[in-house]
């Protein structure tokens, strides 16, 4: 594991920090090329990605400050420097994001379409920085490709597994984008390999339930990634309604 990329002095760059900022820069940059496969402008594109990057850096910090008040006023600068995306982070990012969109007057959906391949894209680098880190890890494993944990058993590489997956679904998207029958289709099937991928990894994760029925039954993750099957398949669904009452 390698978790710091640069010591110097009192500069200490994470990997992890170092990976997701080369990752969501170069899905930018895919942004401009994808907008012009789904019929939208690049640069308007390109200011709306930028926005939804900065806003969940803004709202995630802003949520860890309200709900860690006290050790925020004791230890500002150590609680600003922990990880801080959440769900509800990336949930109020969504939102704020949807309603820049539409100030903007931008499709949403095809925007939405455009970003599918992106985001996924930008999953492969922030899997690896996890991976870097080890702050992803595995049940254990006597497979030959498991790794060793500091001061642990080998386990299986769940990190490593996940930026496999997310380059497979970009590539899918990637083929798949130009050939959608309608906007939203590119979008509505990254939430349902994202959350196919992710259900599947969650039985090589170390389990992590919490108190209550729907904890004992499935972890949280394993509840995200059925939430984004089903928005997926809500997404597959509202033109076929849309067209049908049309008619």
């Amino acid at each position: 594991m390698h978790p710091i990329f640069l010591h110097l002095g009192f500069l200490t760059l994470p990997t992890f920090g170092v990976l997701a900022a080369i990752g969501l820069m170069l899905a930018l940059s895919l942004s401009l090329r994808t907008a012009v496969i789904v019929g939208a402008k690049p640069d308007p594109l390109w200011n709306a990605g930028l926005f939804a990057i900065i806003a969940a850096f803004v709202l995630s910090r802003v949520l860890l400050v309200v709900t860690n008040l006290h050790t925020f006023f004791t230890y500002p600068i150590i609680l600003l420097m922990v990880p801080s995306l959440t769900p509800l982070g990336l949930l109020l990012t969504a939102l704020v994001t949807l309603i820049y969109l539409r100030v903007r007057a931008m499709p949403i959906l095809a925007s939405l379409d455009a970003w599918a391949p992106c985001g996924t894209f930008a999953w492969v680098f922030l899997a690896l920085g996890h991976f870097a880190e080890g702050s992803d890890p595995g049940l254990p494993s006597n497979l030959p490709w498991a790794v060793a944990m500091p001061g642990t058993v080998r386990q299986h590489p769940v990190a490593i597994y996940a930026a496999i997956a997310a380059a497979v679904i970009t590539v899918v998207l990637l083929v798949q984008l130009p050939r959608r029958h309608r906007d939203g289709d590119a979008v509505a099937l990254a939430f349902a390999l994202s959350g196919l991928a992710q259900f599947l990894l969650s039985f090589f994760r170390e389990p992590a339930l919490y108190p209550g029925t729907l904890g004992n039954l499935l972890d949280p993750v394993q509840w995200l990634a059925l939430g984004m099957i089903v928005f997926a398949g809500i997404l597959w669904q509202r033109p076929r309604r849309m067209a049908a009452y049309a008619v």
